[in-house]
């Protein structure tokens, strides 16, 4: 116990390592088959780091069952995804409220007998000489810190059918949310997205939620000013459109309704101008093609400005959001622009997720095993969330020191063995079970059925 407790913050208190085994023991509950295997390999998952296949895990000393049991728990365990958003959502404290959302995929290029992929873009992989791959993709919704440090906290996942409406899949995370979060105080919550969402289907998606959004779009776009009241006894149709703001034209921008310049340690001088009651001329409603009038939403435009970027050496480009709240919501700029910048984050958390809790290492047959390794990986992210102010920095040779409330998730996973010795597992031994029979002889089994990615339209995607 000396060893263990050396590891441990001094600054924790006693109450941390409960809340962690606390969580840990509600965690087991939402696993309703294979429970005990599904734990164990989340344990593996965060104790062992990056393996080159997924049988590896059960070499790890704290997964205490066979290589079987791996494969046993993806195919034939059972999540109670939503006690498990319920977990998730409880650990959450953190005022102001400000969740991102975005997509991430799991390449799946070659398996042909997988069902359910389609084809997504991906920066860094290509098909044909274009950015884009076969495989499953998976809508994440994580909760932000409006700190300097790399930790969300993923409270949601939802994986994308071929054919479906990222926007829509936006708006059914965001609405099965909201029961879920604590009192804020009257503070509606802020969800930031990036480009690729269209901010009014995602409005459309969401009739008077009580939320806010705040999404990037391009810097070509252009909106309107409510149309100028009708004259008496004017002819025709009334006018639906007022002035042009173009974002490219600064002869078309009126007099901005809020400003605030501001002064950053990280990006330098931030000056932000905001200009309300604009709307665009969407195309994504469900009216589109029935001739009838366009939804016009509006909400506010918002010009983001910045002298210097962290760590970068570029200059900064100018940023145009589109923000939208219910009538009486306070328009906090302060807030929207740390937000906006902090969503960066999420992208941190993909690419740990990715390459030090082997997300997409697996190759699993059907779309459902791929949900179970999500949820398990989340699982496996939160108590590592969880467990931040537990321990100390362990540090490699050529790495700076860091204070114990600055641990990145990469060194606070170095400390997990020490953090289970404390917290002890729900997960109960594994029983001798002799030797399986294997296939009966005669068994013929035919070629797996093939499955091509399915190819959506640019509407549907």
């Amino acid at each position: 116990m000396t060893v263990i407790t050396s590891v441990l913050s001094p600054d924790s208190s006693r109450q941390e390592p409960a809340n962690l085994a606390a969580f840990r023991q509600e965690l087991m509950g939402c696993f309703t088959r294979r429970s005990d295997a599904l734990f164990e390999l989340a344990d593996a998952v965060l104790a062992a780091g990056p393996v080159v296949s997924l049988p590896h895990l059960s070499l790890d000393p704290l997964h205490r069952r066979g290589h079987g049991s791996v494969y046993a728990a993806l195919a034939q365990g059972r999540i109670n995804t939503g006690a498990l958003r319920d977990l998730l959502a409880t650990r959450l404290h953190q005022q102001p409220a400000v969740f991102a959302i975005d997509v991430s995929c799991w390449a799946r290029s070659d398996a042909e007998c997988s069902p359910g992929r389609g084809f997504y873009y991906h920066p860094s992989k290509h098909s044909a000489g274009k950015p884009i791959i076969a495989g499953w993709a998976f809508s994440w919704l994580a909760a932000l810190e409006l700190t300097t440090n790399s930790w969300t906290a993923p409270l949601d996942v939802m994986r994308l059918v071929p054919g479906t409406n990222v926007n829509d899949v936006a708006a059914r995370q965001i609405l099965q949310l909201l029961p879920r979060l604590p009192d804020s105080g009257g503070r509606l919550p802020l969800f930031v997205l990036d480009g690729g969402y269209d901010p009014v289907r995602l409005i459309l998606g969401l009739p008077a939620a009580p939320v806010q959004l705040l999404v990037r779009i391009r810097s070509d776009r252009c909106f309107y000013a409510a149309p100028p009241p009708t004259e008496p006894g004017a002819r025709g149709r009334p006018r639906r459109h007022g002035a042009k703001f173009a974002c490219t034209d600064p002869t078309t921008w009126p007099p901005p309704s809020a400003t605030l310049t501001t002064t950053d340690a990280q990006y330098g001088t931030v000056t932000v101008h905001a200009w309300s009651g604009l709307h665009a001329k969407t195309q994504q409603h469900d009216g589109h093609g029935s001739r009838g009038p366009r939804p016009i939403v509006p909400g506010t435009v918002v010009r983001l400005t910045v002298t210097a970027l962290p760590g970068r050496t570029r200059k900064p480009k100018t940023l145009w959001l589109w923000w939208h709240g219910l009538a009486g919501c306070p328009l906090d700029l302060n807030l929207l622009w740390r937000s906006y910048v902090r969503r960066f984050d999420l992208e941190h958390t993909f690419r740990f997720c990715k390459q030090t809790l082997n997300w997409t290492l697996p190759r699993p047959r059907t779309p459902e095993q791929a949900d179970r390794w999500t949820w398990l990986v989340i699982a496996a992210y939160t108590q590592l969330h969880l467990a931040r102010t537990l321990v100390t920095d362990l540090r490699l040779p050529w790495e700076k020191p860091l204070p114990t409330h600055r641990l990145t998730p990469g060194r606070v996973r170095r400390r997990f063995r020490s953090i289970h010795a404390v917290v002890g597992t729900p997960a109960s031994a594994p029983q001798p079970c002799g030797y399986s029979p294997g296939r009966p002889p005669g068994t013929i089994r035919g070629p797996a059925p093939r499955h091509p990615a399915i190819k959506t339209t640019s509407q549907a995607a």
